[in-house]
């Protein structure tokens, strides 16, 4: 692609505003874009950038900065980037060099809006990465400061501007250097569809409206593709056919503005009632459900079943659990999801969700976007925010064990500090792909807190020097005992410190404060090796490192999803907190787990875990009503053993081969199911384990039918029972 740069002379300021003008015309021609990397004495960088401004009529040019700074306008803060996520923009300015310093997720948004001849002008200081920006505060957890932060991002991303070729670099009182620009190859593929922009956005308009039952449709696609839009343009053509309501979900309504947007515009004879609604005059409409709202009403069976119809856009950024239940609910359903970008890695949710598909709707297809709608393919923009932010990070080589049979390989757990990772770009950009694959919420700046976040400290397991599990933790509490009592009074909060201020704020412990904690930010394992241990391998180490340091408690807070839940609790952690409402994005109540590394840990442990358990059962009953019975099975075990006793057993058999009203032995059956939650049950026996304890401790009838509720809890009853009668040993004596 890349013959070369073109260095002008030196040369009046005007003159080098010219020359990019002239070169935006022949990306123009390309419909490519690319960056500009702009350096030196800020407030004269400011006003270069401003005469590249004023030189021709950019296409709604956008200036993102801290307002007293500049006097152009429009003037965005960079916090506010995300909201041009859709919008078009011929020229971006991102002043890092000032106040607000450098935003990474403002970069990778505002990188998605520059239109095909645009380009987006990063202002840096000259000596940019000797030293954190004014951004870093924004992740300075206390005690610690900004200005004394380490900055190996900025200083990763000043090299990789210094030697990247497709940029253009411009420095202030200096050289403009112009790359030269190869001559586009590619040609778009022909197709025969007006509201399309491409043949990859009419087949996969083709496939969403030939849905077929149990026949689920994933799409993937790369940003700038289309995505959204060929949803929308689908919803249009459904509607127009009469399908009498579509739901669409996605973890932000703002995420599918785009494919409102379309509908609005394919569809003038209909309205939209609401920001979540559209409607057309026969009745068919459109509606919006944030992920917790959608699974709600499945569960009440309000929505799904015969005909009906789910779109989820960015699936990725969704927890796999929820697709599973909505891929059983909705006979014609499609997961769309970027593959590199803000929602999730749709590579980590086509791995993870794979199996699923594979083996509740084996005949699903996939579909991927390829071709770019806003610009061209080889478009230099696109190559190098992707290299900047590690939004296509490589999944490292997985060594299988059984490839090592005969060969000396070498497997290790070792802790990586910041500073060695940072001078190992390779180890980097694996480290990263293992996290992204793993996680549904990486963004650009969790890169720069994987290598500049204080406290942050990191762990791998190495094979054949390739990443195959890595672990990332913070450092928490160890306030002192008068700011740990603001802190628990409500009277300050500072930054960072995520457990042990959640726990202070909700129990208030004042030694979950005062103590010190180590907390798991992230771990992730090579898709083709888990359930091999090597999760439990690293924190097993990494405990043993805490604990040889001090520190008191360990802990971890994540999503309340049983096999997740039953990993940690193997590994001898206990719940201290369970949120009491579900995460509008996942649908799911988030836990928090510790596990004590000395004996003060182990006091404030117990008495943090004693007052979880207090509340536990009034919270099931009233906000947990809707938590999952498998997880409540996992949780019972946590309150206080108390054995039946001779009248409890009684009533439990009156319920189970009597007449006995079950709402009348009520808690006799609440004792029933916290007894066996301790013992070992079969498959069957858990299902009306599970069916007890939402009905005994929630209150959800388990049939619509009152009779047939009564029934169904009888006949768990008699099962728990029989299983007590029949394996003794596994109940427990």
């Amino acid at each position: 692609m890349r013959v070369g740069c073109r260095v002008e002379k030196p040369m009046t300021v005007m003159k080098q505003v010219s020359a990019l003008g002239h070169h935006a015309v022949r990306l123009q021609r390309r419909r490519w874009r690319t960056l500009v990397w702009l350096y030196g004495p800020p407030e004269k960088a400011r006003h270069q950038a401003q005469r590249l401004w004023d030189v021709r009529m950019w296409q709604a040019p956008l200036w993102v900065g801290a307002e007293q700074e500049t006097s152009v306008s429009p003037c965005l803060p960079a916090s506010k980037a995300r909201t041009r996520l859709g919008a078009e923009h011929q020229l971006v300015v991102l002043d890092a060099s000032g106040s607000q310093g450098l935003d990474p997720d403002a970069l990778g948004a505002l990188a998605g809006t520059v239109s095909a001849g645009g380009l987006l002008v990063i202002i840096t200081p000259s000596r940019w990465g000797e030293q954190p920006d004014p951004d870093y505060a924004r992740f300075a957890d206390y005690p610690w400061r900004w200005a004394s932060l380490s900055a190996h991002y900025l200083k990763r991303l000043a090299l990789q501007l210094t030697g990247e070729s497709t940029i253009v670099r411009w420095e202030v009182d200096g050289h403009l250097t112009l790359p030269k620009l190869a001559i586009r190859e590619s040609r778009a593929a022909p197709f025969d569809d007006t509201d399309c922009l491409t043949a990859d956005q009419a087949r996969a308009v083709n496939a969403l409206v030939k849905l077929k039952r149990r026949r689920p449709l994933v799409i993937t696609a790369d940003r700038g593709r289309g995505k959204s839009a060929a949803l929308g343009i689908a919803c249009a053509r459904l509607l127009k056919k009469s399908i009498t309501q579509l739901v669409v979900t996605a973890p932000r309504l703002s995420s599918v503005e785009s494919l409102f947007a379309r509908v609005v515009a394919l569809c003038p004879e209909g309205q939209r009632l609401s920001h979540a609604r559209f409607e057309l005059p026969n009745g068919s409409s459109l509606c919006f459900l944030p992920p917790d709202a959608l699974n709600e009403q499945v569960h009440q069976a309000a929505l799904g079943g015969s005909g009906s119809y789910l779109l989820v856009d960015e699936a990725a950024a969704i927890p796999a659990a929820l697709l599973a239940q909505w891929l059983v609910a909705f006979p014609r359903i499609a997961f769309a999801t970027t593959v590199h970008g803000y929602e999730g890695s749709g590579r980590g949710f086509a791995l993870r969700f794979r199996e699923v598909l594979n083996s509740k709707a084996p005949q699903w297809r996939e579909l991927a976007l390829e071709a770019p709608i806003r610009w061209s393919a080889g478009d230099p923009l696109e190559a190098t925010i992707q290299t900047l932010l590690l939004l296509n990070a490589p999944l490292p080589e997985a060594q299988l064990p059984e490839s090592h049979a005969g060969t000396e390989c070498q497997t290790v757990s070792i802790a990586l500090p910041q500073a060695q990772l940072a001078k190992q770009p390779e180890c980097l950009a694996k480290l990263f792909g293992l996290l992204v694959q793993s996680h549904y919420r990486t963004t650009p700046s969790d890169l720069r807190q994987l290598l500049d976040g204080p406290g942050t400290a990191i762990r791998t397991i190495i094979a054949s020097k390739e990443p195959q599990a890595v672990l990332v933790t913070r450092e928490e509490g160890d306030f002192n005992a008068a700011l740990a009592e603001q802190v628990a009074r409500g009277e300050r909060r500072p930054q960072g410190h995520l457990l042990a201020q959640s726990l202070a704020a909700h129990s208030g412990s004042r030694e979950a404060l005062t103590s010190r904690w180590r907390r798991v930010a992230r771990i992730a394992t090579h898709p083709e090796r888990r359930r091999e241990g090597l999760g439990r391998w690293l924190l097993e180490d990494d405990i043993a490192d805490a604990s040889q340091q001090g520190v008191a408690l360990y802990g971890a807070t994540f999503g309340a999803e049983a096999s997740l839940l039953r990993f940690w609790l193997a590994l001898g952690f206990v719940p201290v907190r369970l949120g009491i409402t579900r995460e509008a994005a996942t649908g799911e109540y988030a836990i928090m787990v510790a596990r004590a590394l000395t004996s003060e840990g182990q006091a404030v442990l117990t008495s943090l875990h004693d007052s979880f358990a207090a509340s536990l059962i009034t919270l099931l009953a009233f906000e947990l009503a809707t938590l999952p019975a498998p997880i409540v099975a996992l949780l019972l075990p946590s309150l206080p053993r108390l054995p039946l006793s001779s009248t409890d057993t009684q009533a439990v058999e009156d319920v189970a081969y009597g007449h006995r009203d079950p709402a009348l032995a009520r808690t006799s059956l609440q004792a029933l199911a916290r007894e066996a939650s301790h013992w070992l049950l079969g498959q069957e026996v858990q299902i009306a384990h599970q069916q007890l304890i939402a009905w005994a401790f929630q209150n959800q009838p388990l049939a619509k039918a009152h009779g047939e509720s009564v029934r169904l809890i009888r006949r768990a009853t008699q099962q728990i029972i029989e299983q007590r009668t029949l394996f003794p040993s596994s109940s427990g004596g």
